[in-house]
C-alpha cells in the first residue's frame, strides 16, 4: 500500500508541474497571438508608408499585399487558436486527472486503493497532457511580408514581398590574425542587389571547434557593413580562440547567420603578481606604482633613504652592488611558509609577472608615467633573490630609464651596462624568443630596434619590471607585431649586428 501511495504521490507532483508548465505556456501563446497581431499592424503601416508615393499602378497592388498579410495574419492565429484549444482542453482533463488522483489518497482500502492507482496511473499514460506540444505552430514574425519600392516604374508590376538573404559564406583562407587584429572576408552564394548591408558578430572563447550554447560570453556585433571584408582592430587576445558569424540584410530583413568559423588568437597573457611584489609598489593587475608609504617594518630602510638626500636607489654607485647579493632561502621551510608579499625587499622595488615564458616567442609593451623617475623593463629567471634588481644579476636582463636629475638609458645584465644613446620611448616593446636565445627592446610606436641581448635561456623567464617614483601600465595579450617579425628576420640575417648579451660593456 505504500508503495502504491508513493507511485501517486509521484503522479501528483508530475501533474502539478505539468499544469504548471501548461499555465505558462497558455501565457506564451496569448502573448504570441498579441505579437502577431502587433507586427502585422506595423508591415501593414509600413506597407502604407511606401505605397504612399508611388503612381495608381502601385494602389491595385497594395490591396493584394495587405490581403495576403491579413490571411498571413488570420493563418497564424488560427493556428495558434486551435493549439490553445487543445491546450486549454488539454489543461481541464488533467485538472480532473488531478482532483481524482488526490481523493484516490484518502481509499483507506488496500484492494480499492490499488485498484484506483492502477486505472489512474492508465489514464496518465494516455492522458493528452502528456502528448501536447508545448511549443508555438506558428512564430508571432510578419517580417516576411515586408517590402521595399527602390526600382524603377518599370519594375513595379514584378514586385513581390522581399525574399529573405542567403547566408554568407566566410572564406575562411582569406581570413587573417595578425597584430591583434582579425580580418573576416565572406561572399554571397549568389548575387543579390538587394542587400543593403552584413552585420559581422564574435565572441571570445577557449574552446576549438564549433561554438558552444552555454557557458560563453555574448556575441559582440558590427552592424552595418557596406564591403564583404571587415577588420577587428585594437583587441587584447585574452582567451585561445575567436568565433565569428556574418549575416545579410537587406531593408526588410535579416538573413540566416553564415556558418560560424573559430579562429586561433593565441597571445601571452600575464598579470602583475602583487604577491612577489616589494611593499613599496602599489600593484592592480597591470599596473605598478610606487607607494613610498606602503608596508611595515621598512621605517629602517625609508629612514636610510631619507639620509641619502632622495638619492635614486636604483642608481647608487657600484660601490656596494659590487658585492653578491644575498641569496632567498628557498629550502627554508619559514620562508615557503610566509607570505611571498614582501618577497623583494631593500632596494629591488621589484614585481614580477605571475606566467612565465617556457618557449615559443612573445610580446609585451609597457608605458611609463610621465612623471616616472626610474624603472626598468626586463626578464629574470625564476626565484630571484629578495633582495636582488633586474639587471645586475646573471640571471636577469633588462634596459634602465632614470629621470632623475638627467635621462640615461641603458642595457643592463650580470650588473653591467651598456649605454644607449636614442631617445627614450613613451611605450616600450618586450620581444622574447626563448628557444632562439633572443630578447630585444623595441619603441612600441615605430617598431624602432632598441637593444637585442643575446644568449641560451636555460630556464622559465618571468617578466620583470623595477620602478622608483611614478608608475608604469603593461599591456599583455598581445601577438608579436608584423613589423617586429620582420624586422627581427633582417637582424638575425646580419651576423653581429646586435649586441651579445654578455657583452653587456
Amino acid at each position: 500500500m505504500d508503495e502504491e501511495r508513493e507511485t501517486l504521490q509521484r503522479i501528483v507532483s508530475t501533474l502539478v508541474n505539468k499544469n504548471d508548465e501548461i499555465h505558462n505556456f497558455i501565457d506564451m501563446l496569448n502573448h504570441t497571438i498579441s505579437n502577431v497581431q502587433v507586427n502585422s499592424s506595423n508591415a501593414i503601416s509600413e506597407l502604407d508608408e511606401e505605397f504612399d508615393g508611388l503612381y495608381s499602378v502601385l494602389h491595385e497592388m497594395k490591396g493584394s499585399m495587405a490581403n495576403t498579410i491579413q490571411q498571413e495574419e488570420a493563418r497564424k492565429i488560427q493556428a495558434l487558436q486551435d493549439q490553445l484549444s487543445q491546450c486549454s482542453h488539454a489543461l481541464e482533463s488533467s485538472e480532473e486527472l488531478l482532483e481524482i488522483a488526490v481523493q484516490s489518497l484518502d481509499i483507506k482500502n488496500p484492494a480499492k486503493l490499488l485498484e484506483a492507482a492502477r486505472q489512474i496511473k492508465d489514464s496518465v499514460t494516455v492522458a493528452s497532457a502528456f502528448r501536447l506540444s508545448l511549443k508555438p505552430k506558428v512564430s508571432d514574425s510578419m517580417a516576411h511580408l515586408m517590402v521595399d519600392f527602390t526600382l524603377e516604374k518599370r519594375m513595379l508590376q514584378a514586385v513581390k514581398f522581399l525574399p529573405v538573404p542567403k547566408a554568407p559564406e566566410i572564406d575562411v583562407a582569406a581570413c587573417m590574425v595578425a597584430d591583434n587584429c582579425v580580418t573576416v572576408s565572406w561572399r554571397m552564394p549568389e548575387e543579390d542587389p538587394r542587400i543593403d548591408h552584413f552585420v559581422l558578430e564574435y565572441r571570445k572563447t577557449n574552446f576549438d571547434g564549433l561554438p558552444r550554447l552555454k557557458g560563453e560570453q555574448h556575441w559582440e556585433v558590427i552592424n552595418y557593413i557596406k564591403a564583404t571584408q571587415y577588420t577587428l582592430s585594437g583587441l587584447k587576445f585574452d582567451t585561445k580562440y575567436m568565433n565569428l558569424r556574418v549575416q545579410a540584410c537587406n531593408k526588410a530583413v535579416a538573413g540566416e547567420y553564415s556558418d560560424p568559423i573559430t579562429l586561433e588568437t593565441k597571445a601571452f597573457l600575464f598579470s602583475l603578481d602583487s604577491t612577489s611584489s616589494h611593499l613599496n609598489l602599489k600593484v592592480e593587475d597591470t599596473f605598478v606604482e610606487w607607494d613610498p608609504t606602503g608596508g611595515k617594518g621598512q621605517e629602517k630602510i625609508k629612514g636610510k633613504e631619507n639620509k641619502n638626500s632622495g638619492q635614486n636607489p636604483l642608481l647608487k654607485s657600484n660601490r656596494r652592488s659590487n658585492a653578491a647579493s644575498p641569496k632567498r632561502a628557498t629550502n627554508s621551510p619559514r620562508a615557503s611558509a610566509r607570505g611571498s608579499r614582501d618577497r623583494f625587499a631593500g632596494e629591488s622595488y621589484t614585481v614580477l609577472g605571475d606566467t612565465a615564458v617556457e618557449s615559443g616567442q612573445h610580446y609585451w609593451e609597457v608605458r611609463a608615467q610621465k612623471d616616472c623617475k626610474s624603472y626598468s623593463v626586463g626578464v629574470t629567471y625564476r626565484n630571484p633573490g629578495k633582495f636582488d634588481q633586474l639587471g645586475k644579476t646573471n640571471s636577469s636582463w633588462c634596459i634602465h630609464i632614470n629621470n632623475w636629475l638627467q635621462t640615461t638609458f641603458s642595457a643592463k645584465h650580470n650588473n653591467k651596462a651598456k649605454t644607449l644613446d636614442i631617445p627614450v620611448p613613451d611605450r616600450i616593446g618586450v620581444y622574447c624568443d626563448f628557444d632562439g636565445g633572443q630578447l630585444s627592446f623595441y619603441n612600441a610606436n615605430s617598431k624602432a630596434l632598441l637593444h637585442t641581448f643575446r644568449t641560451k635561456f636555460t630556464q622559465p623567464l618571468l617578466p620583470g619590471f623595477m620602478i622608483w617614483c611614478g608608475g608604469l601600465t603593461v599591456s599583455t595579450g598581445l601577438q608579436v607585431p608584423s613589423a617586429v617579425k620582420t624586422l627581427q628576420k633582417s637582424e638575425n640575417g646580419l651576423s653581429g649586428s646586435t649586441s651579445s648579451l654578455n657583452n653587456v660593456a
